[in-house]
């Protein structure tokens, strides 16, 4: 009877370990079946892989023979001048680089004379990149405003006089706002048709209006002309009394009699 019963506690202790094993194999299973299910998810959000994927991973020996084949057809490279590859890469880096300000000069061009027709009606404007030569002067605003025919600025001011001088550096301003494609920008323009005839200076106006409206760009700008004050959204005052200024929104209305007679007064 002693036997039996030593027998039977022999038996209770082993069920328990397997008992407690086969718990943790359950345990284990529930985990591995969970990992399964995460994987077959991303594998579903994946999609469908391409032939080549199934050849990215390859067994040791089959790695070694291709790594084997690689440094035999390299052997045949082995007179190559290394220092003459690095040059040549080092050009052909320079080269993409070079043609990439290239596309941005001409995407700048094509702005410039969409901007230019639009502010000169039945105008034609090309920018050129023109390179200074030794001894040459700069030229003075003294100077006169004839045609030049290796100067572009001599050349537009044939077509519209000299006062364009000024409209040239608002299309650049314009034309870089139209390309930087800015989602929410503001700019500042500071006296920009201060020099432009009326027609240019309505031209100037209805561009900034329209860019305005196109994207969520502001423009802030500082006027003594109606052109600009007709197309604004709102507009501000500026006065001076006793040495003290002061900034009050004013009616379009009263903004356009403000300008109209103090260009009376200086006609005077």
């Amino acid at each position: 009877i002693s036997q039996f019963q030593t027998s039977e506690e022999t038996y209770e202790r082993t069920l328990q370990e397997e008992a407690k094993e086969l718990e943790q194999l359950l345990s284990k299973r529930n985990v591995l079946l969970a990992k399964q299910e995460e994987y077959s998810n991303k594998i579903r959000e994946l999609g469908p892989l391409s032939s080549d994927a199934f050849d990215t991973r390859k067994n040791i020996k089959e790695l070694q023979r291709i790594l084997h084949r690689c440094n035999e057809e390299l052997q045949k490279f082995s007179h190559v001048n290394k220092k003459a590859l690095d040059q040549y890469v080092n050009f052909w880096e320079q080269r993409e680089e070079l043609q990439k300000r290239q596309a941005e000069l001409d995407a700048g061009d094509e702005h410039f004379r969409e901007v230019f027709s639009e502010l000169v009606q039945g105008g034609h404007g090309h920018l050129v990149m023109m390179k200074k030569k030794d001894g040459d002067q700069e030229d003075d605003d003294d100077e006169d405003d004839g045609p030049r025919a290796a100067d572009l600025e001599g050349r537009v001011e044939k077509y519209i006089g000299v006062k364009v001088k000024v409209c040239i550096a608002n299309l650049y301003l314009l034309c870089k706002y139209r390309g930087q494609g800015e989602t929410q920008s503001m700019k500042q323009l500071s006296g920009i048709d201060a020099a432009l005839d009326p027609q240019y200076r309505t031209a100037v106006g209805n561009m900034i209006r329209r860019l305005a409206d196109m994207a969520s760009t502001q423009f802030i700008t500082t006027t003594f002309r109606p052109e600009l004050v007709k197309v604004a959204d709102k507009i501000y005052g500026v006065t001076h009394k006793n040495r003290v200024s002061r900034v009050n929104v004013v009616s379009k209305d009263d903004a356009i009699d403000f300008v109209e007679r103090d260009q009376s007064h200086n006609a005077e």
